[in-house]
């Protein structure tokens, strides 16, 4: 029986999920972010001191704990993102670490959220982080986007458009208004695509002590939108000052010029987005695929400075997450992602009879030995039946062995079974093309 926001890929969704990954952990490893995986649990006192999540964390306990409803010191929580674990990790560690460190990691996490399509409560994320000791240089925050930007153009789905602001560029705006909640401001403005925008000037003049010309301007601010360095002359225009604003909207203009150069059309200035954690304190990410833009982000991130500290010692960071499941989930649910066969099987050797059945393993032992994924058939059937049996799966070829006759052995042969055409073939020699020897998966 189905569990809501628990899901299950079939073989053939979880091959181009597979697929995927190995993708995006190439590129990960190619700018040089080595792999790390943290424990699945958290003490719940450092879950619930990281954003507006107390409702999301599943708790961990036995089922014959005296009294599950008691709060504790040492109560553990399911942790819900992978960047809060990953300070505690650098925390822990870092008298063992060199400095910038940069770590990719790809594992599950959970939410208790509502689940709905593409949003779910278990899931598997794919995050790349950069932390530094006391300071981190800003031009990792403009290489995150092109390090994103290059694994989703691995891979066969649309194309994706990263969304970035600057937290410096908001709060500076609202402290300049006269707004001292800025934090509150943030996260009203960041249901904007939930609520709406008359919505969100209601509760900005309800929870945030705006004025309706405060709460205006707000909205002013979140309507910018541009993929290149316009956006700057368009917040001066709404005739707010603060250096804190002047601040952010250096390091905005300097994420959207690198990508401009080295990857046009992958980033947009979106002065709206704020992302809903309390540790994000400048840039700001969040992605969505073209097409597809009602979904909402499958790719997001942010600057830290105080997420991780030891003593006087701050680990300063950035970082962005693949929500890998939430972008499969979408992207199978519009059937958008197809693959070339149901299995990993390039070739099945076809069984004469079962007493033969050992000279088929040792073929199926030689391809393999030399990287082609093989499989014997499960009967001797007829010939027919278990060609049958591969065609179902869309497996491309079927060996025959050769029948043994006087003083030698007949020479085996392996047949397309797409084309027809059957060859004579050794399985120490045998190749099938290069675009055969894997399933392929492409978009449909």
């Amino acid at each position: 029986m189905p569990i809501s926001g628990f899901p299950e890929w079939l073989p053939p969704q979880r091959m181009i999920e597979q697929y995927a990954l190995d993708k995006i952990r190439s590129t990960f490893e190619l700018y040089g972010f080595a792999p790390l995986e943290t424990r699945a649990v958290e003490p719940l006192e450092t879950l619930l001191s990281k954003g507006e999540t107390s409702k999301e964390v599943y708790l961990l306990r036995r089922l014959q704990e005296e009294d599950p409803s008691a709060r504790s010191d040492d109560q553990l929580g399911l942790h819900f993102d992978l960047t809060v674990p990953f300070a505690r990790f650098v925390t822990e560690n870092h008298g063992k670490l060199q400095f910038p460190f940069r770590r990719y990691q790809i594992q599950k996490v959970w939410r208790g959220e509502r689940p709905q399509e593409g949003r779910y409560r278990e899931f598997l994320q794919a995050d790349i982080d950069v932390v530094n000791r006391d300071t981190l240089p800003f031009h990792f925050d403009t290489e995150m986007p092109l390090v994103i930007g290059d694994a989703f153009r691995s891979l066969p789905i649309p194309r994706a458009v990263i969304q970035v602001n600057n937290r410096k560029v908001c709060e500076g705006f609202y402290r300049g208004l006269g707004l001292s909640d800025t934090a509150q401001v943030l996260r009203t403005v960041d249901k904007l695509d939930k609520i709406g925008p008359e919505k969100v000037a209601a509760a900005l003049v309800e929870t945030a002590g705006a004025t309706d010309a405060q709460a205006q301007a707000c909205l002013k601010l979140a309507e910018i939108s541009a993929s290149d360095g316009s956006f700057v002359d368009r917040v001066r225009a709404l005739g707010v000052d603060d250096p804190l604003l002047d601040e952010g909207l250096s390091e905005l203009l300097q994420v959207v010029e690198t990508a401009g150069e080295h990857a046009p059309g992958l980033v947009r200035a979106e002065l709206k987005i704020a992302r809903g954690l309390d540790y994000y304190t400048g840039t700001v990410y969040e992605t969505q695929l073209v097409g597809y833009e009602r979904f909402g982000s499958v790719c997001s991130g942010g600057r830290y400075e105080t997420l991780a500290s030891v003593g006087n010692t701050r680990f300063p960071g950035v970082g962005i997450s693949i929500g890998v499941s939430r972008m499969f989930g979408i992207l199978f649910g519009q059937n958008a992602l197809s693959v070339s066969r149901s299995v990993p099987t390039c070739v099945v050797v076809a069984v004469p009879s079962d007493d033969r059945r050992g000279d088929c393993e040792r073929i199926a032992m030689a391809l393999r030995r030399r990287g082609i994924p093989t499989e014997v058939a499960p009967t001797a059937a007829k010939f027919g039946k278990q060609i049958q049996f591969a065609d179902r799966r869309g497996i491309p070829y079927v060996w025959f062995p050769g029948a043994p006759s006087s003083g030698a052995a007949a020479s085996d042969t392996v047949k397309d079974i797409r084309s027809g055409e059957q060859v004579e073939a050794d399985a120490a020699t045998w190749e099938p093309p290069a675009a055969d020897l894997k399933p392929v998966v492409s978009a449909s």
